[in-house]
């Protein structure tokens, strides 16, 4: 069948596009915050890894600063900014193809789990999906390290050389890599080319289609 049984994929920035309502959502949680950011681009950076460690990172936030900020977006997200997302194109074929070679395809993302399922749920994707693991609310599994161990337990797949964890951030690789998964960074996201290769991507495709060709490796 080839060399990777599973295939793990990041939610944000590689299957979807959700850059609007994640952006709009720390927009908001920031000016709650007593912050005006303007610029919706230069919230970008936010979309991928976790909240707690972008707005501490970015915005100087204690560590009390920053559960308050994400209190903040997440009433907003939650009415106003999770549907505002699209898949990205072609990635609908390479669910199929991955269903149809005999492999299986896992949602690993920091996203909180509830907001995955129901973004996947909105989308008409979850059939596609052995499994969707994400952040749980209570901050027990956070790091994309450990939202990858949780989706290997839940699944029962303790051969991480039959893995590949795809994704567009150094969180991705990272996390990966610590759980001994190889991986696959992808240029169409929210990262880039010198980001995925300095944490020490295996693969790194420029679009969907050269991800099909990685996958069926």
């Amino acid at each position: 069948m080839g060399q990777f049984d599973y295939i793990f994929f990041d939610l944000d920035g590689t299957m979807i596009d959700s850059g609007d309502g994640i952006t709009l959502s720390v927009q908001y949680a920031l000016k709650k915050m007593g912050i005006i950011e303007k610029e919706l681009s230069a919230l970008k950076v936010f979309v991928g890894p976790p909240l707690k460690d972008s707005f501490m990172y970015y915005y100087g936030f204690s560590e009390e600063e920053a559960e308050k900020a994400i209190s903040y977006y997440r009433v907003y997200y939650e009415s106003r900014g999770i549907l505002r997302c699209w898949p990205y194109k072609r990635v609908d074929k390479l669910l199929s193809f991955i269903e149809n070679t005999g492999r299986k395809a896992v949602i690993a993302t920091s996203k909180p789990e509830l907001f995955a399922r129901r973004i996947v749920q909105h989308l008409h994707m979850s059939q596609m999906f052995e499994y969707i693991a994400g952040a749980s609310f209570d901050e027990k599994i956070v790091k994309k390290s450990e939202v990858i161990a949780y989706a290997m337990k839940e699944i029962g797949a303790d051969d991480p050389s039959r893995i590949l964890m795809v994704g567009d951030r150094k969180f991705d690789v990272i996390g990966a890599r610590a759980n001994g998964i190889k991986t696959a960074g992808v240029l169409y996201g929210y990262g880039s080319y010198p980001e995925l290769l300095d944490a020490g991507a295996d693969y790194i495709a420029k679009n969907v289609s050269e991800l099909a060709e990685i996958v069926a490796i």
